[in-house]
């Protein structure tokens, strides 16, 4: 299974570092990825300082680039963690994917760039800057 997975994440996030491939379910309408970070810490956005300390877990459903006639969804496990920086404003803040996902965006950075649209335009929430 190991080796099945290995070969799964090389094939659809074969540039994108520290993700795990959990489940994938194909019906006539989309492709569902389950997928997870596999980093052991991540940064905060606002003073850099890096973390380990989860605060909790939660699901994010980007579209991504469409497959074999498909709509993609991943099913992503994103983890909230702690700020160790007292001196930070930012208490938590949630770990994004390098090549994968953007604050707010509910479109990976893939189907963005197939849109033509800068990492920093495209869906997400209205009215505010990213």
């Amino acid at each position: 299974m190991e080796e099945e997975s290995l070969r799964l994440e090389e094939l659809l996030f074969p540039s994108i570092a520290d993700v795990a491939v959990l489940s994938v379910d194909v019906n006539d309408e989309a492709t569902i990825i389950g997928a997870r970070s596999t980093a052991a810490e991540a940064a905060c956005p606002d003073c850099g300082s890096r973390s380990a300390r989860i605060h909790g877990s939660y699901l994010r459903f980007p579209a991504d680039v469409p497959g074999a006639g498909r709509r993609v969804v991943l099913c992503l496990r994103v983890r909230r963690f702690f700020c160790p920086d007292d001196s930070c404003g930012r208490r938590t803040f949630v770990e994004q994917l390098s090549g994968l996902t953007r604050r707010h965006s509910r479109w990976t950075e893939r189907l963005s760039s197939t849109h033509g649209l800068p990492p920093t335009e495209g869906p997400g929430r209205p009215g505010r800057s990213r």
